[in-house]
């Protein structure tokens, strides 16, 4: 059952999204021009810093505020909106978006759609099947995207990158034991890939929730909750 304090715990983390989004990361964006950083490098630092300060800090407190997941599932589709109106206008948030695709999108829909679907799997029981793929997906996928950006300037692929991620994500996936560490490192793993217009926000998610379902369903032994 909603009540008036998830409802106002909604509306802060709402407000700290946009404030990073549009405060913070322009801030930082203007720090790194004047320091003759590369446009798209340092639009890249701030799409990964986005991803830890809102998907990944909001996800983790998701258990430990909210009831069911309406609220956060609400919040998640508005963010998707609030992103892909400045797509469609053509008027971008050039700090951090880009004209090449609006993956930060996919990534606010997958946010809500996953953790919704931990939750209903678990049979209300538990956000964390849910939290933690999205976990991996904004922090793990940020600590792979970091570590290439400071390797090699540009948005790349790399095995260093995976690397980083997966020493993030095993002891992160120990929440739910053995299969969580699983799912992480196969999240690790599957980052490496992506084809456009299925990109990695999408692919890290389902992947380790598929993982996650499995283990529930054959292999229940593997999961700690």
């Amino acid at each position: 059952m909603m009540s008036v304090g998830e409802a106002a715990a909604t509306v802060v983390l709402f407000v700290w999204v946009i404030f990073v989004a549009e405060v913070l990361t322009r801030g930082l964006f203007g720090y790194l021009a004047g320091r003759s950083v590369q446009h798209y490098v340092a639009v890249y630092y701030n799409r990964k810093i986005i991803h830890i300060l809102t998907g990944g800090l909001v996800a983790f407190l998701v258990p430990f505020i909210f009831k069911t997941p309406i609220f956060p599932f609400v919040m998640a589709m508005l963010l998707a909106v609030f992103l892909y109106v400045p797509h469609r206008r053509g008027k971008l948030m050039y700090w951090f978006q880009t004209g090449e695709n609006a993956y930060e999108v996919s990534f606010c829909i997958m946010w809500g759609v996953v953790i919704t679907l931990g939750w209903l799997i678990s049979g209300g029981e538990s956000f964390w099947f849910g939290v933690l793929p999205v976990v991996f997906m904004s922090v793990g996928d940020a600590i792979t995207g970091i570590v290439r950006n400071i390797l090699y300037k540009k948005r790349t692929k790399s095995w260093w990158g995976n690397l980083a991620m997966a020493s993030f994500s095993i002891p992160m996936g120990a929440i739910l034991g053995g299969a969580g560490m699983i799912a992480g490192a196969i999240a690790s793993f599957i980052e490496h890939f992506e084809s456009n217009p299925i990109d990695d926000n999408v692919t890290v998610p389902l992947s380790s929730f598929l993982i996650l379902v499995l283990a529930k369903v054959f292999a229940p032994w593997l999961l700690s909750l």
